[in-house]
């Protein structure tokens, strides 16, 4: 069947339709990993977004379910240059086709990822429209997809209730904002007892279980938008307990202290981001996803200071809290891109809980 991106520019991509066939206005962002796909369909920060793939062929050994990053994929759409439908693999259990057709995830095959990436990366990230409707009214169209907006995804992807992963160590706090599930792993694999609590919960309801560490997860859309987290966070800042921030997490932790972000033209999405430490020099492979990034141009610097830079723009990567038990990171330490690269964050976390005991 027939299938149609739409751009809100007036751009028209015609393809084949995979996956579901209902129609979806979205924001269009591209992810440029050679590999981990079922990764990127199962991160709870692609939710309000419909992805595309760089890398020209995807699907080639399937879906494996263990890999999952979240219980369902969440992405409003789906979008790749060829897709393999007869994967190859020991651990396949199914095909991207019947997966983006199981949760009705509609995409589209057969353009020209290429082209459409470099048009988003030289006029910036747009909404576009996936559509089987070969009558469309391109006016009609455009006006529509240029009124769509990101909004609410954060209480969309969070869980609904407070989960416990029991271990014998020390207990950690997970503010859910659209954590991948490494993020508990990773902490609970070091011994941790990892709560996970919905985002909205109190930061008096946090404190009250006197939890050694506090992780502020990853999530989607404007970080802006979360104002009453925000409200929170800022008690969480206040209080002496320890806390490691990623991505979203990141940022919200440095509004709620008083510094800024903003918007990038196209973001970074991908497993191939080089970020540079600022303390050692040393560069680290890190796995990226976010549209958003703190304006460290007004950063308090009694308050915070900038650990970490991207190496490839400039931006801000990562903050270090003066006088706090605080470090953030805008990457993602949980993935394997380098593969292991940036591991070493969550035993500095272990170490910073071990001492402010």
């Amino acid at each position: 069947m027939k299938a149609f991106l739409i751009l809100e520019d007036g751009t028209v991509f015609k393809g084949t339709s995979i996956g579901s066939t209902r129609e979806i206005i979205s924001e269009i962002v591209f992810n440029t990993s050679m590999t981990g796909y079922l990764e990127v369909l199962t991160d709870p920060s692609y939710a309000g977004q419909a992805v595309v793939m760089t890398y020209p062929l995807i699907g080639n050994y399937g879906i494996c379910y263990e890999d999952m990053e979240s219980l369902k994929p969440w992405p409003d759409g789906y979008i790749v240059r060829e897709l393999s439908r007869i994967p190859s693999n020991f651990r396949s259990e199914d095909t991207i086709q019947n997966f983006l057709a199981k949760h009705d995830i509609p995409g589209i095959c057969g353009i020209d990822t290429r082209a459409l990436t470099k048009i988003l990366r030289e006029k910036g990230t747009m909404n576009g429209m996936i559509t089987t409707n070969e009558n469309y009214n391109l006016a009609e169209v455009t006006a529509r997809i240029k009124a769509y907006r990101c909004e609410g995804v954060v209480k969309k992807v969070t869980c609904k209730e407070k989960k416990v992963l029991k271990g014998n160590g020390f207990k950690v706090a997970l503010m859910d904002f659209g954590a991948k599930d490494n993020i508990a792993r990773s902490l609970n694999k070091r011994g941790c007892e990892v709560t996970i609590y919905p985002a909205e919960t109190s930061a008096e309801e946090i404190l009250a279980s006197n939890p050694d560490g506090i992780m502020l997860s990853n999530g989607p859309g404007d970080p802006k938008e979360c104002v009453d987290i925000i409200k929170e966070i800022k008690k969480l800042y206040d209080s002496n307990v320890p806390i490691f921030a990623i991505c979203l997490g990141h940022q919200l932790m440095a509004l709620a202290t008083g510094a800024d972000t903003y918007k990038l033209k196209y973001g970074h999405r991908g497993g191939n981001h080089p970020v540079k430490d600022l303390e050692t020099g040393k560069v680290y492979i890190s796995s990226q996803n976010h549209g958003y990034v703190v304006d460290v141009e007004n950063l308090d610097s009694s308050i915070a200071e900038p650990s970490f830079i991207n190496v490839n723009d400039g931006t801000n990567e990562g903050l270090h809290y003066l006088g706090k038990n605080i470090f953030t990171v805008q990457f993602h330490p949980e993935a394997c891109p380098g593969p292991q690269d940036s591991n070493f964050l969550f035993d500095r976390f272990m170490k910073m809980m071990e001492v402010s005991k």
